[in-house]
């Protein structure tokens, strides 16, 4: 079967698929493309003349590998597929299905002759067992939805239409989202069935086998909380606040627990507060972006766009699969969105705003770029067209043609 090929995925990874002392690990939330990367990972394996006897594909979630459970067992299914000395990649597909299976992987590892790849669905899998008893190297690859330059190259890959008004192609992105498995549906209630079926498979195989929840309309009440304001600004005091004034008693341990929850499920990434006079993280106040924004939209009935949160959403998931590190700017009252950082060097500061058509709100997204002293590169993203690439320095750019471009900062 002909797989769109996830390169910025694939080029993070190309330069240890010969490393047999690095175990891969490739996370992200269910249904992201993880599986089908382990495909065009063997794929291009294959492309190189490994033979078919030295690839050893095991998806723990598939007929007929869905008994195995134990690591006896995933240890004699191995053993079975190594019919010579020469040297095997090994794939195993969703490893967490396996309790206590990090001895296996770790003594293959150290038998220097194989080369591992392994995928889960939540970062239960680089949390305590694997992190303690896999001592040697490894590297995660963290999967995203697909972002609107993949979303587009997979719609022609699969010869699916795409409007001629980019613009209105995009704000279709933005509802039906970055899961791969959304683009075969043309019906936008299929597509919004297919994102709740995630979030219900999220609860039930990844949540409800590893964590307590005694209270489950709570916990739902707070996931859809966090949902609801994505890209603001929230701490443990708000959210407590909040069912204080509905005569809800909840304590501080609990919210920060089910947040974690949320986190470690993939459907939150957390972005802290950064001070930018004394290069301190902030505690306290954080931002939640989701995974995908389809997330939002599957989980309420309005479906009109607020460009603010929406906009910084899609800059923050693309830079991230990017490998850039982002955080919020505070300086004194002001905020920048975010700062992104990339290696030891690169360094930028990032707003994010529909349009700038009047004077009011073009002087509140300039206003924070004005009071950082240093002269570390300005981006401020827009999608309005660009009639002024450059203001005082400001790099103006539209955010539609970055992304669809697959630019860089």
């Amino acid at each position: 079967m002909k797989v769109y090929k996830r390169e910025i995925y694939l080029k993070k990874i190309r330069g240890f698929y010969d490393d047999p002392e690095t175990i891969k690990v490739i996370t992200g939330i269910r249904r992201c493309g993880k599986s089908f990367l382990l495909d065009m990972i063997k794929s291009e394996l294959q492309d190189k003349g490994i033979k078919e006897k030295d690839i050893i594909d095991i998806k723990l979630d598939k007929r007929p590998y869905k008994s195995i459970k134990t690591p006896d067992a995933l240890e004699n299914l191995i053993e079975s597929k190594i019919t010579d000395k020469s040297f095997k990649y090994l794939f195993i597909d969703e490893i967490q299905n396996v309790k206590g299976f990090e001895p296996i992987i770790e003594a293959y590892r150290t038998e220097g002759n194989i080369s591992i790849f392994i995928t889960g669905s939540n970062s239960y899998l680089l949390s305590g067992e694997l992190v303690t008893k896999l001592t040697g190297r490894k590297i995660e690859i963290e999967m995203l939805p697909l972002n609107f330059y993949e979303y587009v190259e997979m719609k022609k890959f699969y010869k699916k239409s795409i409007n001629d008004n980019i613009y209105l192609e995009f704000n279709e992105y933005i509802k039906n989202g970055g899961f791969p498995g959304a683009i075969k549906y043309d019906n936008i209630e299929d597509k919004i069935r297919y994102v709740q079926n995630i979030i219900l498979d999220i609860f039930n195989k990844d949540i409800k086998p590893n964590e307590k929840i005694k209270n489950k309309d709570l916990f739902d009440s707070i996931q859809k909380f966090v949902v609801n304001n994505f890209g603001s600004m929230i701490s443990i005091s708000s959210i407590k606040e909040y069912y204080n004034s509905k005569n809800i008693s909840i304590d501080d341990r609990t919210i920060e627990r089910y947040i974690t929850i949320l986190e470690n499920s993939k459907i939150l990434n957390r972005c802290n507060a950064f001070d930018i006079k004394s290069k301190e993280v902030l505690n306290g106040e954080r931002k939640y972006y989701l995974a995908d924004t389809s997330i939002y939209f599957s989980q309420n009935t309005d479906n009109r766009i607020n460009y603010g949160p929406i906009l910084e959403n899609i800059i923050y998931n693309y830079l991230i699969g990017k490998d850039y590190k982002l955080s919020v700017g505070k300086i004194g009252k002001l905020e920048c969105d975010f700062i992104a950082r990339k290696g030891n060097e690169n360094y930028f500061y990032i707003q994010v705003s529909k349009n700038i058509d009047d004077q009011k709100t073009e002087e509140r997204e300039y206003k924070p770029f004005y009071e950082i002293r240093d002269m570390y590169p300005r981006y401020l993203f827009l999608m309005d067209f660009i009639f002024k690439e450059n203001v005082d320095g400001i790099n103006n750019v539209n955010i539609v043609d970055f992304i669809i471009n697959n630019k860089e900062l």
